[in-house]
C-alpha cells in the first residue's frame, strides 16, 4: 500500500516540470528551419542517447515524467531492437557530412549488438535492463545493422552475427510462413498468435540472402510475405497488425507492415508485391490531413480511430512515400513526404537545453498521446532522420529512380 502510495506520489509530481509545461505550451518546439538543421539535431539526439550508458547501445527514451511501469524518468536503458537499426541511419548521415567520428560510433552500436546478441542468435525483447527473451521482430531489425557494419568494414564478425540470427528467424518460422514462436516475453498478453507487421523481419532475411547467396533466406522472407498477403483485405488493411489492438492498428505497425512488403518487392523485381504494398500506402496518402499530419490508428475502413498522432508513423510513412516515388516516378508520392516531413519538423524538439528532448521527436502529439506518452523514442528520431535525408536527397536530384546509386538509396534502407 505505501509502495503503491509511493509511486503515484511520484508519478503526479513529476509533472511539475517547466520542460514539461513549454512543450504543451509549444515554447520547445520549433518553428520550421533548413531541413539540414533538423537532421543535425536529430542526430545530436542520438548521439546523446548513446552517451546515456557506456555499453555503446542507444538509450531506448528520454521520459518526461516518472514511469510507473518502468520505475524512472530520464533516460531508459539501451534497447537492442532500436540501436540495431539506428546504425545504417548514422552512418548515412556520417557519409553525407564526412565523419569518421559518427561513423566509429555506429560501429561501437554494432560491436555492442554483437556482444548481446543470445547464444541461440536471437536478439532478446525489451530493453538490455530487462529479464532476456528471444525476439523474433527484434531479431530481424538487429541484422539491418551488422549487415551495414560488415558493409562499411568487412569485418567478419559483423556477418557472422547476421547470418547466426538469420538461422535463428528460420528455425523459428512455420510452415505457411509466419512466426508464432519467440515473439518475447514481452507480447504474452497479445491476442494473437503472429504479427502481420514481421514483414519487416522478412526484409532483413531477404537482405541477408542478398549478402550471402544463402536461398534459404530469401525463401523464408518470400514465405512470410507471402502470409501476410494472405491477411490484406482489398482495401489495403492488414489483419493482426498491431501489438496489441488488431482492430485499429498503430501506424507504426501498419508502415512497418508496408515496408518490409514494399522493399522486398523491390529487391526481386515482384511487381504484385509493390502493387500490394502500394494498395495499403496509397490508402493512407488519400487520409493526410492539410497540415500533413496522420491519425495514430485505422481502423479496418482506415477510418481515423484516434485523435492522436503517431509520429513515429508519420516519419515512416514519409519514407515510404519517398521510396514510392523512387519506384514509380509518381509525384503524389512525393508530395506526401515532402508535406509529412514538414509536420515533423515543426514538432521537434528544439527551443530547448535540455539534452534529452533536444533534437528528439515525441511518440505521440500531443505529448499524452496513447503511444510513448511523454517520451522520446529513439526510433522516432531514426524514421525522422530517415525521411528527412530522403527528401534532402531527392531535392537534390531531379530524377531518382530504384536503381539509383545515390544517397537516396542509402538514406531510405532501412
Amino acid at each position: 500500500m505505501i509502495t503503491a502510495v509511493s509511486e503515484l506520489v511520484k508519478y503526479y509530481s513529476s509533472f511539475v516540470d517547466a520542460e514539461l509545461l513549454k512543450a504543451y505550451l509549444a515554447g520547445s518546439r520549433s518553428e520550421e528551419r533548413d531541413p539540414m538543421e533538423h537532421i543535425e539535431a536529430g542526430v545530436q539526439w542520438i548521439c546523446q542517447a548513446q552517451d546515456a550508458f557506456e555499453c555503446g547501445g542507444v538509450a531506448r527514451s528520454y521520459s518526461m515524467i516518472y514511469q510507473p511501469y518502468f520505475r524512472k524518468s530520464g533516460w531508459f536503458a539501451p534497447y537492442p531492437e532500436t540501436t540495431g537499426y539506428i546504425i545504417p541511419t548514422l552512418i548515412d548521415y556520417a557519409r553525407l557530412v564526412n565523419s569518421q567520428e559518427l561513423v566509429d560510433r555506429a560501429l561501437r552500436m554494432a560491436d555492442w549488438e554483437c556482444r548481446v546478441q543470445m547464444p541461440s542468435g536471437a536478439v532478446q525483447g525489451g530493453m538490455i535492463d530487462q529479464a532476456s527473451s528471444p525476439a523474433i521482430f527484434n531479431t530481424g531489425q538487429v541484422i539491418f545493422g551488422w549487415i551495414r557494419a560488415f558493409h562499411e568494414t568487412g569485418e567478419p564478425a559483423y556477418l557472422a552475427s547476421a547470418i547466426k540470427a538469420g538461422k535463428f528467424l528460420v528455425s523459428q518460422q512455420d510452415e505457411d510462413g509466419a512466426w508464432r514462436k519467440s515473439l518475447s516475453d514481452f507480447t504474452m498478453n497479445s491476442r494473437m498468435s503472429s504479427y502481420t507487421y514481421n514483414t519487416r523481419t522478412a526484409w532483413g532475411l531477404m537482405e541477408l540472402a542478398r549478402v550471402t547467396g544463402d536461398e534459404e533466406f530469401e525463401e523464408a522472407a518470400i514465405r512470410n510475405v507471402e502470409f501476410a498477403l494472405g491477411q490484406q483485405l482489398e482495401n489495403g488493411w492488414f489483419r493482426s497488425n498491431c501489438l496489441n489492438d488488431p482492430s485499429q492498428p498503430l501506424l507504426h505497425t501498419i508502415a512497418y507492415c508496408i515496408r518490409g512488403i514494399m522493399e522486398i518487392g523491390a529487391l526481386m523485381k515482384n511487381q504484385e508485391y509493390i502493387a500490394r504494398a502500394r494498395r495499403a500506402a496509397d490508402s493512407v496518402l488519400a487520409r493526410l490531413r492539410q497540415d500533413g499530419s496522420l491519425a495514430g490508428r485505422f481502423n479496418e475502413r482506415w477510418e481515423p480511430a484516434v485523435s492522436w498522432r503517431c509520429l513515429t508513423g508519420e516519419a515512416q510513412m514519409a519514407g515510404i512515400w519517398g521510396r514510392l516515388y523512387q519506384i514509380t516516378g509518381q509525384p503524389d508520392y512525393l508530395k506526401g513526404l515532402r508535406r509529412t516531413n514538414a509536420a515533423l519538423r515543426k514538432v521537434q524538439f528544439l527551443r530547448t537545453d535540455q539534452p534529452g528532448l533536444y533534437g528528439g521527436i515525441s511518440g505521440s502529439e500531443p505529448i499524452h498521446g496513447m503511444y510513448g506518452r511523454f517520451e522520446i523514442l529513439n526510433w522516432a528520431v531514426k524514421f525522422f532522420l530517415d525521411a528527412q535525408m530522403l527528401e534532402l536527397s531527392l531535392m537534390k536530384k531531379s530524377d531518382i529512380r530504384l536503381q539509383s546509386n545515390g544517397l537516396g538509396d542509402v538514406a531510405s534502407a532501412n
